[in-house]
């Protein structure tokens, strides 16, 4: 599996692809993940899972945003779903990458875009989570939360369990909302822990530092029924109420988990990406769980014959892929 995850990594990564799948809409199996292309779309996606008992937090997909122009369109679709969201009354936070808004443009840019944001969140009374992307952007978005925190009080951000700044950060913010996930990108053995197991162990470990050493809400994104579980029985022990946390899980993914963890009594928040530019984030969905290929295969036929067939060879051209990316010279 690390080499299947090696390789979806990579393709995520490739901005070649990534242009191309925005003129072919949501495909092999990307709208089973994807809220939907259209603010509306997304908006009535809000609605359904918003009567199943859950929040949402929004996320507009884009990346490879390398001039200002792009930037400032991307900002302008954020400013736009925040109205709706606050015109519809529906229970929506925003997840806001940086690089999406001109984080690796220019710094002062990117600090006016990402104000101009936080005033239209705080207008709607809307709580605004800056996301971590890849290690090379950490220092400035460590930085841009720290000054955003200083000016305003709807503004969190993500730890992830992978990057050993993790464990300091999290006393750093232990009493700011925010959200643990174990990492999605693929970073070097200098700044972050390469093995399952040990990021899991960190996970935890985070986690249950910001329940107790703080007042911050904290926001446990995993899948992992384990980790889970783990957690339940660790907030039953020292008493924590309800209130302080919830569980985010992305859309489309383990949905009986979701309802059973609302049927128990726990706040659950889904993860919902909506807009054109699908393929980077499909592509790190399939790097964290490559059994997902599935829903490549099911988007192709409902026939399970034609699946199975589907499923061998996409197997073998991925193992294919594979070896020639990691023999490449």
């Amino acid at each position: 599996m690390p080499l299947l995850r090696d390789v979806f990594i990579a393709l995520s990564e490739n901005a070649v692809l990534n242009d191309a799948s925005k003129k072919i809409g949501l495909k092999f199996g990307a709208n089973k993940v994807v809220g939907g292309i259209t603010v509306e779309e997304t908006i009535e996606r809000i609605k359904d899972i918003n009567s199943q008992g859950m929040s949402v937090s929004f996320d507009n997909l884009g990346e490879f945003v390398t001039n200002k122009t792009d930037a400032t369109k991307e900002k302008n679709l954020i400013l736009k779903m925040i109205q709706a969201i606050g015109e519809e009354g529906v229970d929506a936070s925003a997840s806001i990458k940086l690089s999406q808004i001109g984080l690796n443009i220019d710094f002062d840019f990117c600090m006016d875009n990402i104000r101009e944001i936080m005033d239209a969140a705080k207008a709607q009374n809307m709580f605004v989570n800056i996301d971590m992307e890849n290690y090379a952007a950490y220092d400035d978005t460590i930085r841009i939360v720290d000054q955003l925190m200083e000016e305003y009080d709807n503004v969190g951000t993500v730890l992830q369990s992978y990057l050993f700044t993790a464990k300091d950060d999290v006393y750093k913010y232990k009493d700011r909302r925010t959200r643990f996930v174990k990492g999605a990108y693929k970073e070097s053995p200098q700044v972050a822990l390469q093995s399952k197991e040990d990021i899991d162990k960190s996970l935890e470990l985070l986690i249950r530092l910001h329940l107790t050493k703080g007042d911050g809400f904290t926001s446990i994104a995993t899948h992992d029924h384990n980790i889970i579980e783990d957690m339940i029985d660790f907030i039953k022990e020292n008493d924590i109420p309800n209130d302080r946390f919830e569980f985010q899980m992305l859309f489309g993914f383990r949905k009986e988990l979701q309802r059973e963890l609302v049927d128990r009594g726990y706040n659950v928040c889904v993860y919902i990406p909506f807009g054109t530019d699908w393929y980077a984030y499909f592509m790190r969905r399939l790097a964290e769980r490559p059994q997902n290929i599935n829903l490549v295969v099911k988007s192709l036929s409902k026939d399970p014959t034609v699946q199975a067939g589907a499923a061998a060879v996409g197997a073998l051209t991925i193992g294919i892929a594979a070896l020639k990316f990691f023999t490449r010279k």
